[in-house]
């Protein structure tokens, strides 16, 4: 993806990171402002909003966000189970059409401003909006007396228009809210699918290919290793993935089994994400690659001997196939514009 600092050119997005400069043609623009970590389909549904307002006014549109994740500043020895760490919420604001992506360093300087202070300084100085949209739920600057109210009231003073947007729900039977927690404790109990229809596309892991200790390539099921961040916490234990490469557009998908755990055979006391590209032969080191979740096929456990792990990754490999097989017709993300991009290797 071209995500690259300067102005909009062609399908790249500027990512204006902390103090950078903004590009004139990033000013008066309309601006969708809040966390979204996950761009859940209730985000999706606010940066459509904001797309179209910025078409009824003729201007661009983009995305205010904060990095790191608020709570890390406020529990910081409790790490949040990030759904899209910076880089990956990049690519999906992206994909859905912004023009620019605002990163603002959540550091004790912005935790201290008062809410006229962050609107003053970071909207109305700095990107000089038009138009600013938010959800119900949306609580800024010192102490968060900021709320869509007081939004409002400084959009009347200052200039600008404000949309605040309602609680967005499913629209199957049970009419849920979407939610980042939601979907978080999907993932905490393997349950993949619920996690990608709140979502709107499979949800996947974005990171480089790393050296690990070789031991899957004694045994014959070399994988790939990549970093997560810490805080990711989804259930220990075997997936069914596709992974492509992350740099390029519409890359082929390897069938793969993924692995998230702790090792307990081998009693390493780290976590991986590790994941065996089947019929796959090559080298892959430091490559930036996506790891796209399909579907759960086993919780992790130990093994009495290399043999019988031997033996069950050959079985966890037969499920991973018949699972990707079976996610061509039963993708409960398909539908949906991120999950339909996904599927075409352009996310």
């Amino acid at each position: 993806m071209d995500v690259t600092p300067g102005a909009r050119e062609g399908d790249k997005m500027h990512l204006i990171a902390g103090a950078a400069p903004v590009p004139e043609n990033c000013k008066g623009a309309v601006v969708a402002v809040g966390n979204f970590d996950g761009v859940h389909r209730g985000h999706q549904k606010l940066l459509d909003i904001a797309r179209a307002e910025a078409e009824r006014l003729g201007r661009p549109w983009g995305v205010v966000s904060f990095e790191p994740h608020p709570r890390t500043y406020f529990r910081p020895s409790e790490p949040v189970f990030r759904l899209t760490p910076e880089a990956l919420k990049a690519r999906l604001v992206k994909a859905l059409g912004a023009s620019f992506m605002a990163v603002l360093p959540f550091d004790r300087a912005l935790a201290e401003l008062e809410p006229e202070a962050f609107v003053q300084q970071h909207l109305v100085a700095r990107l000089k909006v038009a138009h600013v949209v938010t959800g119900y739920d949306f609580h800024f600057g010192k102490g968060r007396k900021g709320s869509p109210a007081t939004m409002t009231a400084l959009g009347l003073e200052q200039g600008f228009g404000v949309t605040i947007v309602e609680q967005v729900t499913d629209e199957g039977d049970h009419h849920s809210p979407f939610s980042s927690s939601a979907i978080r404790q999907a993932l905490r109990h393997g349950q993949v699918k619920d996690a990608s229809r709140e979502l709107g596309y499979n949800w996947m892991v974005l990171g480089e290919v790393v050296r690990g200790d070789q031991r899957g390539r004694t045994i014959g099921f070399p994988t790939l290793n990549i970093v997560l961040d810490k805080g990711a916490d989804p259930f220990r234990g075997i997936y069914a993935v596709k992974v492509r490469d992350a740099r390029l557009k519409g890359a082929i998908a390897w069938p793969g089994a993924g692995y998230f755990g702790d090792r307990p055979t081998f009693d390493t006391g780290r976590t991986f994400l590790e994941v065996y590209l089947i019929g796959f032969d090559g080298d892959l080191y430091g490559r930036e690659m996506m790891v796209e979740f399909i579907d759960m096929i086993r919780p992790d456990r130990r093994f009495a001997s290399i043999a019988e792990l031997t033996a069950q990754m050959k079985q966890d490999c037969a499920a991973a196939l018949s699972k990707l097989e079976a996610s061509k017709s039963e993708n409960p993300a398909a539908q949906f514009p991120l999950g339909r991009l996904q599927a075409e290797g352009l996310l």
